[in-house]
Formats: structure tokens, sequence, C-alpha cells
């Protein structure tokens, strides 16, 4: 290295030095957010957590798809505790398979050597696609009938309790909220959930029923909220308005189950007939052959 050069590398080192000393003794201006944080740190908020796997596909389908091709039935989800983005990421998953199986299938039978025509596998591809788009609608409707009448027929206890506690005195919302804590089961684990929300934010207890009632499309909670209603407000006489309320619940449960059980026993007739059927011609069939062979 030439002479100007290292002149110019103890300049420089020269000017560092004098602005490190005279930083260090000017004043500081700190920033005043800074400082404030200092004195009062606060915990950062908490960071969004990002939908993983199945939900990221809901997510995604509930952000491009339009609404006409993403019908989300939102009381039976709610019904049934499942989020809307898993509801859809199941629809989407299960039309993708419906759509890639064809394909799959005709490449196996390609490299096997069966060769089959190509707008075969697309037709039917389209066809499955379709049927696995629509196939968790079913099952969802399915499930929400079978929750709600499970709901209806613990429905029907949760009101027996309410006017046993009101015979004993009990006020309305006491009463409500003793027999809600009495079962252990999911449908007294909502009815908790329902008038423990109402206690919080101040609503009477018949009002946190009708809400979830609303919100889930229970037409029976609704009744019950109703009558209950009536006893906080106008001071109407309960017991026996909720004793019939259950009678009427438990009838209704055992026409649907008599009805059910009715129409199983139409679909088994056909069985049985043919399986009758198939009997006579075991037994009549040999006789029949041994005399057209005589004849």
């Amino acid at each position: 290295m030439s002479g100007i050069g290292w002149v110019i590398v103890a300049g420089v080192l020269v000017g560092a030095g004098l602005w490190l000393v005279i930083d260090r003794f000017v004043p500081a201006y700190p920033n005043l957010a800074q400082a404030l944080a200092r004195l009062s740190p606060l915990a950062p908020p908490p960071s969004p957590t990002r939908p993983r796997g199945w939900e990221a596909i809901g997510d995604w389908g509930l952000a491009k798809l339009p609404e006409r091709l993403r019908p989300i039935p939102v009381k039976d989800l709610a019904l049934l505790r499942i989020t809307p983005a898993g509801f859809l990421a199941r629809k989407m998953t299960y039309a993708l398979v419906g759509l890639l199986f064809p394909g799959v299938l005709t490449t196996c039978l390609r490299l096997l050597g069966i060769r089959l025509p190509v707008l075969a596998p697309a037709l039917v591809s389209l066809v499955l696609a379709g049927v696995g788009f629509l196939l968790p609608d079913l099952d969802i409707r399915a499930k929400a009938a079978k929750a709600r009448a499970e709901f209806t027929r613990t429905l029907a206890c949760y009101v027996d309790l309410v006017a046993l506690e009101r015979s004993c005195g009990s006020g309305t919302k006491q009463a409500l909220d003793t027999a809600a804590r009495t079962g252990d089961s999911w449908v007294f684990v909502r009815l908790r959930e329902a008038l423990d929300r109402g206690t919080w934010a101040g609503v009477n207890g018949w009002d946190s029923l009708s809400g979830l009632a609303d919100d889930l499309d229970l037409s029976d909670l609704a009744d019950v909220a109703d009558i209950v209603r009536l006893s906080g407000t106008e001071g109407a006489g309960i017991y026996r308005i909720l004793r019939a309320k259950s009678r009427s619940l438990r009838e209704g449960l055992l026409l649907t189950d008599v009805t059910r059980a009715n129409e199983t026993n139409e679909k088994m007739s056909l069985p049985v007939s043919v399986l009758g059927i198939v009997f006579l011609a075991i037994l009549i069939g040999p006789a029949l052959l041994s005399m057209l062979g005589t004849l």
C-alpha cells in the first residue's frame, strides 16, 4: 500500500475515534414510545395462528369460491361444532378424490395393457367429483337430524328438572342454572354454556335459551324459553305448563319412534317375501322337475 493509502486509513480511524468520543458525551434524545414501552412493558399481542392442513384448504375455498358453489349449513355445523372451513375442506377433498380416481385407475389399467376410451373416464370423473362434493352435505344433514332428536330427548328431562326446581321454590334463573348443572351430556353442556354466557352478559336465562334455539334451529327449546319467559316476566304458574311441555316432547319422540319402526317393517317386508318365494321354489322345484321328467 502506498503512503497515500496509509494516510487515508489513518484519517478514517482517527475520525471514527473522534466521532465515538463526541457521541459518548453528547446528550441522547431517546424515542418516547420506546421509553414508555420499557417503563410499562406490555405483553405482545398474540399473533394470529395460521390454519394448518385441513382448515387452510377450507379457508382458501371460503375466500376463492363463490357463495353459490359453497352453500354452508351454518346452523347444522354450529350444532355439531364443526367449523365452516373444515366442512368446506372436506367437500373439496372428496371432490378432488372423485375427480382424480378414474384417471389413476385408467393409468393403472393402461400399464396392465387394458385401454379404455378417453371420454368415459372424463365423464366418470365429473360425476364422482359432483357426488363427492355433495356427500358431506348429506352426512352433515343426517348427523344434525340425529343430534336434534337427541337434544329433544334430553330437553324433556331438562324441562322436568326445571319444573321440579320451580316447585321447590327456586327462582326462574336459579331453576334454569341448577337443572342445567345436573347432567353431564353434551346437551346439558350446551345449555350450561348458553346460560353462563347470558349471566356474564347480563341477559335473562330465557333470552339465552332463545338465542341458543335460534343459533341451532331448535324449535322445542324456543318453546321452552317462551314458557319460562312467561314465568319470569308475568309471574305465571309454570310447573304444570312445563310438565305438559315435557309430556308433549315425549309423546312426539314416541310417535317418531313408532313411525320409524313402521317404516323399517315395511322395508323388511320385501326381503321376507323374496325369501318366502325362494323357500317355496326350493320345496316345489324338485317335484316339478320330476313331473316334467316323467312326461
